[in-house]
């Protein structure tokens, strides 16, 4: 364990009727939500929704025009960006990234990689990482430093199908092992993370809120997203590499749509499947965005040599 769990459920950061307004234009109005240890929350919504503005309100980096945020006293932040501002022409090992931010205890260091299924890789040149590769070595910098709340933009950019699998079970890890609590940000309205237990749809005002499956019935969600992205909905299951789809179809890590899992498709019991159609406990969701803004001396969000490479 990277560090020890903190007590579940203790409320990290609170909105209540949040509003920012810029230019004359509110960017978002009426926000609310709240984010407790051990829980994953996601924000979803088109482009220009609010998410990243709702997010920066959250953990400090805007202050509200309205209403008010609440944060746990000391509250410690990790952020993944979607993007890192970094010059690819000059050397930069992992060991050097993690280190971006101040310095860090190598023990640390190699927990927090190790966590992140890569310790091999701490003096391996970044440019030379794959997608998936240098995502989880941004989760891994992000959480050596023990943050109370991880924030996670777009953290499946750049990497394939099976890649996003491996990501979202990394998230999941992170979550059972350290207890923080988990903020992703996400335009994609059509596949959810299976863990999430709150999804909060957002556009410009906090449309609609749940489960995936209850989000996707909503008729503010089918009115501002279209049925058809309801009917899409797919939910990642951490159990195996396949998604199930709402019409009962499976996708396979290949891309592939078969109408019926594979044998080698992994573990298979069917009760612990969750369908996009069905009941659950829990709410889903991953997260992107285009956060540009920092947080104690977070990156800003600018293109990554090698964008949209696979893992």
């Amino acid at each position: 364990m990277l560090f020890p769990a903190n007590t579940k459920g203790e409320r990290l950061v609170s909105l209540d009727n949040v509003g920012v307004l810029r230019g004359g234009r509110w960017l978002v109005r009426g926000v609310e939500f709240s984010v407790s240890r051990g829980e994953i929350v996601t924000l979803i919504g088109p482009n220009g929704s609010g998410k990243s503005t709702s997010a920066k309100a959250a953990i400090g980096v805007l202050k509200p025009d309205e209403g008010r945020v609440e944060r746990l006293a000391g509250l410690k932040v990790g952020y993944v960006p979607q993007k890192l501002s970094i010059d690819w022409t000059l050397p930069l090992t992992v060991r050097r990234l993690m280190a971006l931010t101040g310095p860090l205890p190598e023990s640390d260091m190699r927990a927090a990689l190790e966590a992140a299924g890569i310790d091999h890789m701490l003096d391996a040149e970044v440019q030379h990482l794959s997608g998936g590769e240098f995502q989880r070595a941004l989760m891994a910098r992000a959480i050596a430093r023990k943050p109370d709340l991880l924030v996670l933009d777009e953290p499946v950019q750049g990497v394939d199908f099976s890649g996003e699998i491996a990501l979202y079970d990394l998230i999941k890890s992170i979550r059972n092992a350290s207890g923080c609590g988990i903020l992703l940000i996400s335009h994609d309205l059509h596949v959810v993370m299976a863990e999430t237990d709150t999804v909060i749809c957002l556009n410009g005002h906090v449309c609609c809120r749940g489960t995936p499956e209850a989000v996707s019935r909503s008729p503010e969600y089918v009115r501002l997203f279209g049925s058809r992205a309801a009917q899409t909905l797919a939910v990642y299951s951490h159990h195996h590499d396949h998604t199930h789809l709402p019409d009962g179809r499976v996708r396979h890590a290949d891309g592939t749509v078969t109408d019926h899992c594979f044998p080698e498709d992994g573990h298979h019991a069917h009760a612990s499947h969750e369908h996009a159609h069905g009941s659950h406990d829990h709410d889903h969701g991953h997260g992107h965005d285009h956060a540009h803004g920092d947080h104690h001396g977070h990156d800003h969000a600018h293109s990554h040599n090698g964008e949209g490479r696979h893992a």
